[in-house]
């Protein structure tokens, strides 16, 4: 079953009197319970197809179909709709509010979606049991390491039972050990039958995912199915 469809998607920025064509003419299927890295050098487009897969921005020309619903034109309300019910976000910087502890950070999403305070509280507890930091909830982001603090901001995308996990350069502000237990539970994220897309431009991080889209210049210049290491072992995304 597809999630995502994009077909012959471009992104043009206008710069002053330049015309900047971040993406020219991509088109790829993404499936459910899929496990996929996009990569890509600096200037290839992998940060703007990441933002058009994430509903943060929409493409100049071309249909995004997200879960049989064409995206490609909504307004922003409409996209902020599906980024909250449909997308579980994980960032490089973690994108926690320093002030609040892992509990509330994990609550946010569940507050937009208008969740009563007990069922936010008892989901958050949930997913931060499920990322390992049941001892931890209490605690604010200047009280935890890398690893913890992005073990709160995954379980804040797990915690709405989202279609999609979108992790853009997910270990990029960990050490190699702590990125790779990061990794870790991505693994076993998927095998609970998530479907997960990974921005990185680090070659053994992609080589988790089963399929490394590679970007150039706008185009997709491979789509490669790499390993059948990972294959999720239920259907459907885990409910916390």
């Amino acid at each position: 079953m597809n999630i995502i469809n994009i077909e012959h998607i471009a992104k043009i920025y206008q710069v002053g009197s330049e015309e900047v064509h971040a993406l020219r003419d991509v088109s790829l299927k993404i499936n459910k319970n899929e496990y996929v890295a996009i990569m890509g050098p600096s200037g290839s487009g992998k940060s703007t197809l990441m933002n058009i897969l994430g509903c943060l921005d929409t493409p100049t020309k071309g249909l995004y179909d997200f879960k049989g619903t064409n995206v490609s034109q909504m307004n922003d309300n409409e996209l902020a709709a599906i980024r909250n019910k449909e997308i579980g976000f994980v960032f490089q910087t973690f994108n926690l509010l320093p002030r609040s502890d892992a509990l509330h950070n994990v609550e946010l999403p569940m507050i937009y979606a208008g969740v009563s305070s007990y069922d936010r509280k008892e989901r958050a507890r949930l997913a931060l049991d499920h990322v390992g930091l049941s001892d931890r909830i209490h605690h604010k982001p200047n009280e935890l390491s890398g690893g913890q603090r992005q073990r709160v901001a995954i379980a804040r995308a797990l915690v709405t039972a989202p279609s999609i996990i979108l992790a853009d350069e997910p270990t990029g502000n960990l050490d190699t050990k702590t990125g790779e237990d990061i990794m870790a539970l991505f693994n076993e994220i998927f095998e609970q039958g998530n479907t997960i897309i990974l921005v990185t431009h680090e070659e053994y991080i992609a080589e988790h995912a089963a399929r490394i889209i590679r970007l150039r210049d706008g185009l997709i210049e491979r789509d490669e199915d790499v390993t059948k290491r990972y294959v999720p072992k239920k259907n459907g995304a885990s409910k916390l």
